[in-house]
């Protein structure tokens, strides 16, 4: 039997526009970083582990241990940022937007979002200037290890990036210009 001769009588499915590739590409790409990231978690519980370890049975402690926790925890938490507002997890007030009819919940997903994506523009802007003077100046934290810090202000823009990527991808959700349809697996 051919595929053809299985197929026939079967829905065909539904094909993808070039934005539902889009919409579905950014949600992958904020699903795996937020992963990635969340794993270095375990990083952190094994940095804070053998310092406390370090510290309380050998009398050891540790140059790197605090920041590199500090480090990693920071980049996490910026750039699951993404992920949380692909998965509606940031706080939303919907006492008066419960109510509102579908034009006025359109509109107020377009002011919402012209607000959302100055306020991201101005992230994304003044994380970078911050993160290439760091870079420049080859800032350090002051501490005895002294790690470099642009690393963790580079992550500030990319999440920036991120956050901005995906409120695009929920406003073309919430304006239904990308048919669920085609988003479905």
């Amino acid at each position: 039997m051919t595929d053809a001769e299985r197929r026939r009588g079967q829905p065909e499915a539904p094909r993808r526009s070039a934005l539902a590739w889009f919409c579905l590409a950014i949600d992958a790409l904020n699903t795996w970083i937020a992963r990635f990231w969340g794993a270095s978690i375990v990083v952190v519980t094994l940095a804070i582990l053998y310092e406390v370890v370090a510290r309380s049975w050998f009398g050891q402690a540790t140059l790197w241990a605090n920041e590199t926790t500090v480090y990693l925890s920071a980049v996490t938490y910026l750039l699951g940022g993404g992920y949380a507002l692909l998965r509606r997890g940031h706080v939303r007030i919907d006492l008066i937007y419960g109510i509102l009819a579908p034009a006025p919940k359109r509109g107020a997903d377009l002011l919402g979002f012209a607000f959302f994506a100055v306020y991201v523009g101005a992230l994304i802007f003044i994380g970078t200037q911050m993160a290439w003077s760091s870079y420049l100046q080859s800032e350090g934290t002051g501490t005895p290890w002294n790690p470099p810090i642009w690393p963790v202000k580079m992550a500030i823009p990319i999440a920036g990036v991120l956050l901005l990527l995906q409120g695009f991808v929920n406003l073309l959700r919430d304006l239904n210009v990308v048919p669920e349809a085609e988003l479905a697996a």
